[in-house]
């Protein structure tokens, strides 16, 4: 997945959708300076990257990964199924994903290689 423009729009559909359920232990939000600024003040910079990760789930520019049902804890990081989908697109793909404290954050790793992050924690 790659960040692109930013989607306004599915942030606000994705503010409003509420808790997804998912039983992840992230105490807080954690995101790139952008993802914290959307955090912090409700709008998007426009930035063509960012990313943002909280208990439901992430969110980057293009794409969201919602998180289904319980994190798993694996020594220090957890195992998290989400539900992935990208913009324009109503397909959502599964992932296993792994959150990864990171010096006072987390990185955020998928089967294939790919990170995201290390992603700090807002409002610091």
């Amino acid at each position: 997945m790659r960040a692109g423009r930013p989607l306004p729009a599915l942030l606000l559909g994705i503010a409003l959708a509420g808790p997804a359920g998912a039983a992840v232990d992230i105490d807080g939000s954690y995101g790139d300076k952008e993802g914290c600024r959307y955090v912090e003040t409700g709008e998007s910079s426009g930035a063509d990257f960012f990313f943002l990760l909280d208990k439901e789930g992430i969110t980057t520019a293009v794409s969201y990964c919602e998180f289904q049902g319980e994190g798993r804890k694996v020594g220090g990081a957890t195992l998290v199924k989400a539900g992935c989908h990208e913009e324009g697109s109503e397909e959502v793909t599964p992932y296993e994903l792994t959150l990864t404290p990171d010096n006072g954050g987390y990185t955020i790793s998928f089967a294939d290689g790919t990170r995201w992050g290390p992603l700090a924690r807002c409002g610091k």
